[in-house]
């Protein structure tokens, strides 16, 4: 295997962004690949761990029940409230699973034992007697809205005072027990005694087919080598596999194919790029978690896609970060911002963040300028900007036009503070004009400091062992960092696994350090792992990027 030296920083600064540039080329124009799926395991038979009844899908009320069970949300809308003594609360803080476990078999806590709550429990002809004494028959549909509304048992008793009476709706209760009718025989897809799936969607073909086997290969490799350790509390990795189409539609409905299989327990490394709100809306739909999706636009409005966790930031996240930066490069509130921008999706949307980002903290909005189509119109708008005293420029479009922007403001006398994203600026920006020497700055969602010694030296050995393609090391750099994380939410959920408890062990990630990456931290309300960005400088004289040592975050 050829030498990747992380030290090298100018060098390893452009070779991590390439994967980057591959999302960029996708989002504008997406490869043309076969509409059909591949996998590497063909659908069989179910065997003793995978029962007919056990697999079969929920039923829609079956979901809404399990939303409201494990996290006490209604899917209809309607608010539902926890009464614990006086005091109403939502019930989303005094959730069902949270007292009754997981899958309802009860479990005591601070000396209070919540009961079983699994269907064939509630209902024994024989009833229940309870450790305190307390006897009473079985319940029936009725009786358990009782019990759960009114807080008495069939025969009339009052249920112990650590139970909350819940205010919901006739149809979120109908939902409720319609669950705790199958809670017990629920798994999850792609789960059984002996695996777990993991779906995969990557180019196969065209100009990003060798990235998507780049992707793919170190990905086969990672989970092998937990296999050959073990696996996950003795359940093997398997991946399954699907490709890109050549349109969003085509790529979200490949994916659906592998996922409708139900063979797939989560997502890894999938490459959304051109896809991105089509495929975080069938994870979501599908309710399967999404772990290190490859794309410049993460889909993180509120609320939140509890599904999907993204490795690194887009380019809003990046822009704002590289907005906060110039604030606080400067404290002076009257220095005159512009953002230049061409007229494409991206550019359009790193120019409104940082237009946002400098409306937030109170300083003059910024100059918009669309890029103009044409070398000569570089001057007019040099002059343009010149005469209106901008002082700092933000510039978002191809890296010749920014270099040739630059070109004409020396001429001009004009040296104002630029901005610009990595991912989207070419190497020939270090040749800009040496008027600009301490004055150019560049966002970059990773750097070569991120790489630890032993990230290195664990995806060398990878490497090496399986005999991993030689290119497309940034690519296999995101697919290994992402596996990685998958597996460390994986472990953390425990033996006991379901999705819900992955996208629990995930939320509960602080500083995971994948030795690749920066540092990466989730939380319920948080789904881009490193929210923010490194700020690079340009050397004009020596010609090559130096790091200004600065992270600078992107949350609001």
């Amino acid at each position: 295997m050829p030498s990747h030296n992380p030290t090298d920083a100018p060098r390893l600064v452009a070779a991590l962004a390439l994967i980057i540039a591959a999302c960029l080329a996708t989002t504008l124009a997406p490869p043309r690949a076969t509409a059909q799926q591949s996998t590497t395991a063909q659908p069989s038979a179910p065997t003793q761990s995978q029962s007919p009844l056990r697999d079969a899908p929920l039923t829609p009320q079956e979901r809404r029940g399990k939303a409201l069970y494990l996290r006490g949300e209604s899917p209809s809308g309607h608010e539902i409230v926890a009464i614990i003594g006086e005091i109403d609360v939502p019930a989303s803080t005094v959730t069902c699973g949270g007292c009754h476990g997981f899958k309802g078999e009860g479990k005591t806590e601070g000396g209070v034992t919540a009961g079983n709550l699994q269907w064939s429990n509630l209902t024994k002809p024989y009833g229940h007697t309870h450790p305190s004494g307390r006897q009473h028959g079985a319940f029936d549909e009725m009786s358990f809205v009782r019990a759960v509304t009114g807080g008495v048992d069939p025969r009339g008793n009052t249920l112990q005072v650590a139970m909350p009476r819940y205010r919901m709706s006739a149809e979120d209760m109908a939902d409720l027990v319609a669950y705790l009718k199958r809670i017990e025989t629920d798994r999850d897809p792609g789960l059984t005694d002996t695996t777990i799936g993991v779906g995969l969607l990557v180019p196969a073909k065209g100009a990003l087919g060798e990235t998507g086997q780049a992707i793919r290969a170190v990905t086969a490799a990672y989970f092998e080598e937990i296999n050959r350790q073990g696996g996950i509390y003795n359940r093997k990795l398997e991946l399954k596999v699907a490709e890109t189409g050549d349109n969003p539609s085509a790529t979200s409905a490949n994916l659906e194919r592998l996922v409708a299989g139900g063979q797939v327990f989560a997502l890894a490394n999938i490459f959304t790029a051109g896809a991105d709100v089509e495929i975080a809306a069938l994870a979501q739909k599908q309710e399967v978690p999404l772990v290190g999706a490859i794309t410049l636009t993460p889909q993180t409005a509120t609320p939140i896609n509890r599904q999907v966790f993204y490795l690194l930031p887009g380019v809003a996240d990046q822009a704002r970060a590289l907005a906060a930066y110039a604030a606080q490069k400067s404290n002076d509130k009257t220095v005159r911002a512009a953002i230049v921008s061409a007229d494409d999706s991206l550019s359009q949307l790193a120019a409104s963040s940082v237009e946002e980002q400098i409306k937030s903290v109170g300083r003059a909005a910024p100059v918009r300028s669309v890029l103009p189509q044409l070398q000569g119109g570089l001057a007019a708008t040099v002059a343009d900007l010149k005469g209106k005293g901008v002082q700092a420029v933000f510039f978002f479009g191809a890296g010749a036009a920014a270099s040739g922007l630059l070109v004409e403001a020396e001429k001009a006398g004009w040296l104002p503070q630029v901005y610009l994203l990595g991912a989207m600026t070419g190497s020939d920006i270090l040749n800009a004009p040496a008027g600009f020497k301490e004055k150019i700055f560049l966002a970059f969602p990773t750097v070569p400091t991120d790489i630890t010694r032993e990230g290195e030296s664990n995806f060398r050995a990878l490497a090496q062992k399986y005999q991993l393609p030689s290119g497309h090391v940034a690519a296999q750099l995101s697919a290994y960092a992402a596996a990685q994380l998958l597996v460390e939410g994986l472990k953390r959920a425990g033996q006991d696994l379901s999705r819900e408890k992955l996208i629990t062990s995930l939320e509960g990630l602080y500083e995971y350090n994948t030795g690749l990456t920066p540092p990466l931290s989730y939380g319920p309300n948080r789904r881009v792992g490193a929210h923010g960005a490194h700020i690079v400088t340009v050397d004009v004289e020596k010609k090559q990027y130096v790091a200004t040592g600065a992270w600078v975050s992107a949350d609001r």
